[in-house]
Parts: C-alpha cells; structure tokens; sequence
C-alpha cells in the first residue's frame, strides 16, 4: 500500500532501537534531504561521548550534510554512556531543561532542528534521569520522533518496545527509519522491511550500508531518495 509523505515538524528527536544503528548517518540523511527541499536546518547533540577516540557525530553531520548549525550540548571523553562518561571525566552534565533551551532557541533560527540522541530512548542524559523521551515531552507539540532500527533479525521486537514506549508517554512518532541496509538483503531484511513498510508508522526510509563512505556529493544527491516518506 502506497502510504503518504511525512511532513515532519520543526523539531525532530533522532533516537534508536540502540547504540550502533545508524543514528548519526540518518540524521546527516534527514538533514540533506529536509536541505534539498530549501528547509534551513540545524544538528544538536546533547551528549556527545567518546571524544578521546576522536568521535563527534556533529563533525560527521557537517562533513554529510553541512548543516547550517551543527553542535553539543555537551562532549564528553570515554566512549560510555553519558551519565557513566561525565562522571569519569568529573564533568557536570547540563539539565534537560538547558537543553530543551538551547533546541528551542536553535528552532526560531532554522526551520527544523535535528536532535540526536545518545543510545536507545532511555538512555540518562542528565543527573536526575532524564531522558530522550523526557527531552520530547518539554519540547511539547513542536517536536517528534525519528526512530532508526536495524534490519535484521529481531528488529521488529527492538522498534516495537521503543514505539510502545514512546506511545506510552504521549510523544508523537513520525515514523521509522531503517539503516545499514545491506547490498544483498536476505529474507529477514527483505521480510522486516515489508512489515515496517505496512505496520501503523510511517517508514520514512532505507539507508545503504556504508552510506557515509559515499562522496559527500553523492551523499548530499541521494538522501532525499533514500528518504522517500518524508515531505
């Protein structure tokens, strides 16, 4: 069944069904594709961890992308989880509240903000516990979710728990985004796709493997193809 484009809203909270599934690419995807419809955009990290390895997922979506803003709330040194990097690093994390700040003043600049996050959903971002999902919920009615899944096997239970949770809260969820799509999908791929393709949530789109070894050009040309249920 042909299902319409997603228009998505101004702002756009990238989570995953884990760490590892592709979140940086798809959103460097979602921003060259908001960019080729003449959409201003800017990227937020809240935490970024890993920078003693030379991680910076802003860095990978300005060099993807290039972004009119592309920044982190926070950076952080060990390639762990927020909570556990910044206490290692003896570093305060900022509130979720100085983020939602910063997102919101970032919004009345651009026409969307990307905001990526750390992990799965419920990874903490600050000291109290919060979260992704809570950063959603004071962002209020001008913000939705992306979430990105594997698609391989066991994806389907991975994308259900995350969809049920962020249902739960009342966030809105504007779709699926499927990454690392291998060259030669086998039936789980082919078969999951399928079932995303006719589930309830928009699948916004498929993103190759090893997209983020394209030039960047081809990068930049192909996403908005990539990204096919998005307006």
């Amino acid at each position: 069944m042909k299902r319409d484009r997603q228009s998505l809203p101004p702002i756009i909270l990238v989570t995953g069904t884990d760490t590892g599934v592709g979140k940086t690419v798809a959103t460097a995807a979602l921003a060259a594709a908001l960019q080729s419809r003449g959409r201003s955009v800017a990227a937020y990290k809240p935490c970024q961890s890993g920078n003693k390895d030379g991680d910076s997922d802003c860095s990978e979506i300005a060099r993807l992308a290039a972004p009119l803003t592309a920044e982190a709330g926070v950076v952080l040194e060990e390639p762990l989880a927020p909570v556990q990097a910044a206490a290692v690093d003896g570093v305060e994390l900022p509130s979720l509240a100085a983020h939602a700040e910063r997102v919101r003043r970032l919004a009345a600049g651009h026409d969307h903000v990307l905001v990526e996050g750390a992990g799965g959903l419920l990874v903490e971002l600050d000291p109290d516990g919060g979260t992704l999902a809570d950063l959603g919920a004071l962002l209020g009615d001008a913000a939705g979710f992306a979430v990105v899944a594997r698609p391989s096997l066991g994806t389907l239970n991975h994308t259900g728990l995350t969809l049920e949770a962020l249902e739960r809260r009342g966030l809105a969820v504007e779709g699926v985004i499927l990454g690392s799509w291998p060259e030669h999908p086998g039936l789980a791929e082919l078969g999951n796709r399928a079932a995303f393709s006719s589930g309830p949530v928009t699948l916004l789109g498929t993103l190759p493997d090893a997209a983020a070894a394209l030039p960047v050009r081809a990068f930049r040309e192909q996403a908005p193809l990539w990204l096919e249920g998005i307006a």
